[in-house]
């Protein structure tokens, strides 16, 4: 549980709309990714990687001191694709921060011992049973690099936590409860799901993706009352996995997943965003880009100023005065949230 001047920092953070406390800093240490998925554009710009480097980071690690950051995610692109990955880890174990590493999985036989000892916990992309996540990640061997991956972690530490996030999308919402299967076949600690982002300039997009584009992501109205099926089937088949957190979602929350895809064709509402993630964390792009989260306009960039300006510059502040999440349209249509009360712990 957060202290008690935590609580009494991210009370004043909410109230003021001042950065006080800033729990979670996602990060992007490397530009580039090794899958080039179909839901994502960010593997469209490896031809122009960039990185976050040691002085890069090195003049912002006392603003992280002195607004309590917890948990550093490592996000991306691919960050195990960084030239030195383990200098930024080390950087960061010089404060109580827990380290939490987005991976593709490819790469995470060869770094296990440098991931192990560098972070505390990894999260892998699984899109499916071995062929359907093949075909979505579309490089080749993807599954069996990934499940290597994962045994490698835990042949260095047979207790090592390693988590799985899926993105739901045309491809591959059918195969919904063989992906809980398969998660569970590689030795993974737990799974979530999230529909994918169709509407957003996240994720290397200079624009919002046209109707062609969209199509081939999102569900068909047709679709997404067929996964209104899956999920309920999945709900009773693997009820164990829910009830034993397996499943990270819950079922309630799981079927926000066919209101999301229903609502793009304007049947029926999104479902209800609850987030505060301007207000608890922050991300930091590799060419030093800050948002208050991944969907929303950037507040200014760390290599031109210090990260407690940018954060609390007029315009940041006035940004998280205005918003308004359940009416925002940017965060309405959100698949993403983060959301952390006073006294919630940092996941």
């Amino acid at each position: 549980m957060p202290s008690i001047g935590e609580v009494a920092r991210r009370q004043l953070t909410r109230v003021t709309h001042r950065i006080h406390s800033l729990p979670v800093v996602i990060l992007m240490p490397h530009s580039g990714c090794n899958c080039r998925c179909v839901m994502c554009d960010i593997w469209k710009a490896n031809q122009h990687r960039q990185e976050l480097s040691r002085d890069d980071l090195a003049p912002h690690l006392e603003t992280f001191r002195q607004l309590g950051v917890r948990r550093v995610v490592l996000s991306g692109g691919e960050a195990l694709m960084h030239t030195n990955l383990w200098t930024l880890c080390a950087l960061l174990k010089e404060l109580p921060i827990k380290i939490t590493l987005l991976s593709t999985g490819l790469l995470l036989k060869h770094h296990a011992a440098e991931v192990v000892h560098g972070c505390d916990d990894v999260v892998v992309s699984l899109d499916g049973s071995p062929l359907v996540h093949d075909e979505i990640r579309n490089v080749p061997r993807a599954f069996a690099r990934l499940a290597e991956g994962v045994a490698a972690l835990r042949c260095v530490d047979p207790a090592y936590p390693v988590r799985a996030r899926c993105v739901i999308q045309r491809r591959n919402f059918r195969d919904l409860p063989r992906i809980i299967d398969t998660a569970r076949s590689i030795g993974l600690d737990q799974i979530s799901f999230l529909a994918a982002d169709v509407s957003s300039t996240a994720f290397n997009r200079p624009m919002p993706w046209g109707d062609a584009r969209t199509s081939d992501v999102a569900l068909s109205p047709a679709e997404a009352n067929e996964l209104r099926g899956v999920v309920e089937q999945t709900i009773q088949s693997h009820a164990a996995d829910f009830t034993a957190g397996f499943v990270a979602e819950s079922p309630d929350k799981l079927r926000r997943l066919p209101r999301y895809f229903a609502a793009i064709h304007g049947d029926g509402d999104f479902p209800e965003t609850v987030c505060n993630a301007p207000w608890v964390s922050t991300v930091v792009e590799a060419d030093g880009t800050v948002r208050p989260c991944f969907f929303h306009r950037s507040l200014g960039n760390v290599r031109e100023q210090p990260l407690e300006a940018v954060l609390n510059s007029p315009v940041a502040i006035a940004f998280r005065q205005t918003l308004n999440v359940r009416e925002n349209p940017i965060c309405r249509k959100c698949v993403c949230t983060l959301y952390l009360g006073p006294r919630a712990p940092v996941p």
